[in-house]
């Protein structure tokens, strides 16, 4: 499943976000396989978490069916179920046998448009500044603690959009088990709140493309 999350879709948390895909996945009537035990649940996985208020043009989930059914019947029987703000854009038939979505993610998109008014050369010196850099130490919270961590190898690529007012970022951020670049930890290391910028994903890479 290849779906977007914009409008009032954006102020939900991952958690919510799949929870919306489950209720449209049982409303709508298709043959769905469901997790053992007293909670049975679609079997549905989602690729990589989108935070709360980010939107998205392309994220992916993996729903497991106990029989075929045409894509594009299953994607309007859905669709017709779901949430505001959750738009399917296409279903396909995947073989059971490939890797998990969130083994085979490799880099994900992202856009960063400022809400406040910048100086678009000094932010492009900011951008060319971070990526001539050989290392980028930062600090980010895991399991209570502070840990320090290299932001450059996450960063793939970084730049401004042409033509496009106010300016926007395009970042390329690596995206694997344990090898994760943020949208926000970028932004912050250009001198950027990361609160006062719209963050929209518009691409996630997988291993086979």
């Amino acid at each position: 499943m290849t779906f977007g999350k914009s409008g009032p879709a954006r102020y939900i948390s991952h958690l919510d976000l799949a929870r919306a895909l489950e209720r449209a996945l049982n409303r709508a009537n298709l043959p769905v396989a469901y997790t053992h035990g007293f909670n049975r649940r679609p079997r549905l996985q989602m690729a990589a978490a989108l935070p709360l208020g980010y939107t998205s043009e392309y994220e992916l989930a993996d729903v497991l069916m106990v029989e075929r059914v045409e894509p594009e019947m299953a994607r309007q029987q859905l669709m017709a179920r779901m949430a505001p703000g959750i738009e399917v854009y296409q279903m396909a038939d995947v073989p059971l046998q490939v890797p998990s979505l969130q083994a085979s993610t490799v880099e994900s998109t992202y856009v960063a448009t400022p809400l406040d008014p910048v100086d678009r050369p000094v932010l492009a010196a900011q951008i060319d500044g971070l990526l001539a850099a050989t290392e980028l130490p930062r600090e980010r919270e895991h399991k209570g603690k502070m840990k320090g961590y290299d932001l450059r190898p996450l960063l793939l690529d970084l730049r401004l959009l042409d033509g496009v007012d106010p300016p926007a970022i395009q970042m390329r951020l690596l995206l694997q088990p344990s090898l994760t670049g943020r949208p926000d930890e970028v932004l912050l290391a250009l001198g950027i709140d990361p609160l006062a910028c719209r963050i929209h994903r518009t691409r996630i890479v997988l291993q086979d493309e």
